[in-house]
């Protein structure tokens, strides 16, 4: 047993303790005096002693004996009666915006870059020059096409002659009917040769003109993505730049396969179209856009790997303010939901992953209830199932609570009449 130490208040007290046992038990021993004619009597002194100590002892323990303490009264918490109401109902989906057509512009030759017509990050048109490449080699190889192009028309040329001084001759068996094949076999070399050449003037030129790079499409362009003096096009296409159409511009999100047959369900009670449905788009910055989008593409089938259908809205984007790669989420207004139920946010406490109110009964004893929770709607929650109209819930006061205690149950109006002073008390006081 430990030792109290001189300065430890609890020896004071225990001091203190043990002479008011030791005065109550001397004051109700007083009482037992040995009578007289008994001592004179030769009453026996051990016996006396015994009858002491049994007397003390009784007094000791009724002297000593601790009050009962009173059970604390029942906690008062905040409560609210659950009633039913016309909540409007939405789902909301995250993803991330892009361009309906991303054209990458390449090279499709190989030269050196002479020259770039265009200023990054800026609206260029269909067809406005964009990079001038270096020419020259596609230059002389034209010529030399050019140059094949006449001499096969010129073999060509001098062939139809043969045949035509030929032809008679052989109809006069003047010269060998062979002579006369021959020269009719290279007039079709000849028309061959010319088809061939004209061929490769014809690539030549088409060669040329991809040294001059256009814009395929309007949009907006980004960064140059080579410099000027770089050889581009050797082995591969080689990625100059970028245009992205952006009016309009698509969001795609990914939608589980819960929330999907949720979606449809509702579509379904209100007896809507899903490509009818308004459909919001709320920025990162929690900004909402001004356009309203609509679904223009669900997936044909839910991916196995992520349970989740691909989905894609359309939205207006006449001033370019979203771009491709933007991270937002979307609203989309299913109607209304009638007689729906909606608490707090702060009555509903979540435990892995399941949602659960404090429900008092009708002997104001509280018992923890699993709920399923569906929207936000502000903030309140929209309870789908687990209450019923007329139930009571705790909203204030959860850490008060405990399973199967009783409370003292009061409305938020009840708790406010009580924490404000009576009118002539402050009066009272103002005076004093």
């Amino acid at each position: 047993m430990r030792k109290l130490s001189v300065l430890d208040p609890r020896r004071d007290s225990l001091a203190e303790v043990s002479r008011g046992c030791v005065a109550n038990v001397s004051a109700k021993a007083s009482r037992f005096v040995l009578p007289l004619p008994l001592a004179a009597r030769g009453f026996a002194p051990h016996v006396f002693l015994s009858t002491f100590l049994m007397v003390s002892s009784l007094a000791v323990l009724t002297g000593c004996k601790k009050k009962e303490v009173a059970a604390p009264p029942p906690p008062i918490v905040e409560v609210m009666e659950i009633k039913t109401t016309n909540a409007p109902s939405s789902v909301e989906f995250i993803g991330q915006l892009d361009s309906p057509q991303n054209v990458d512009v390449r090279a499709r030759v190989e030269a050196f870059v002479d020259k770039m017509l265009f200023t990054e990050g800026t609206e260029v048109k269909e067809g406005q020059p964009l990079f001038k490449l270096d020419d020259k080699p596609y230059q002389e190889r034209l010529a030399a096409a050019k140059g094949s192009l006449a001499e096969a028309k010129a073999a060509l040329n001098k062939y139809d002659k043969d045949v035509a001084r030929l032809m008679p001759l052989a109809e006069k068996k003047a010269v060998p009917q062979q002579d006369l094949d021959n020269a009719l076999a290279s007039v079709d070399v000849g028309k061959a040769s010319v088809i061939s050449a004209q061929a490769k003037v014809e690539s030549a030129q088409l060669e040329i003109g991809y040294c001059d790079v256009r814009a395929p499409v309007k949009g907006l362009i980004g960064a140059k993505q080579v410099s000027m003096g770089d050889l581009v096009g050797k082995g591969q296409p080689t990625l100059m730049a970028t245009i992205s159409v952006l009016d309009p511009i698509w969001f795609y999100c990914n939608v589980s396969e819960v929330d999907y047959i949720h979606a449809e369900s509702e579509i379904q009670r209100t007896g809507k179209h899903i490509e009818d449905l308004p459909v919001g788009l709320i920025l990162a910055n929690e900004t909402k856009h001004p356009d309203e989008g609509k679904f223009v593409f669900i997936d044909r089938a839910v991916d196995t790997k992520t349970g989740t259908l691909r989905v894609r809205a359309q939205f207006a984007n006449g001033k370019k303010t979203l771009r491709p790669g933007m991270f937002g989420r979307i609203k989309v207004d299913l109607g209304t939901r009638p007689d729906s139920i909606a608490v707090p946010e702060r009555a509903v406490t979540e435990l892995q992953g399941k949602n659960f109110v404090w429900a008092v009964g009708s002997d104001n004893k509280v018992t923890q209830r699993s709920v399923k929770v569906g929207g936000q709607l502000g903030e309140n929650l929209l309870i789908l199932e687990g209450l019923k109209p007329g139930e009571r819930i705790v909203v204030e006061g959860l850490q008060k609570v405990r399973e199967g205690a009783p409370v003292e149950p009061k409305t938020a109006a009840e708790i406010a009449e009580a924490s404000t002073p009576p009118t002539n008390a402050l009066t009272k006081t103002g005076r004093e």
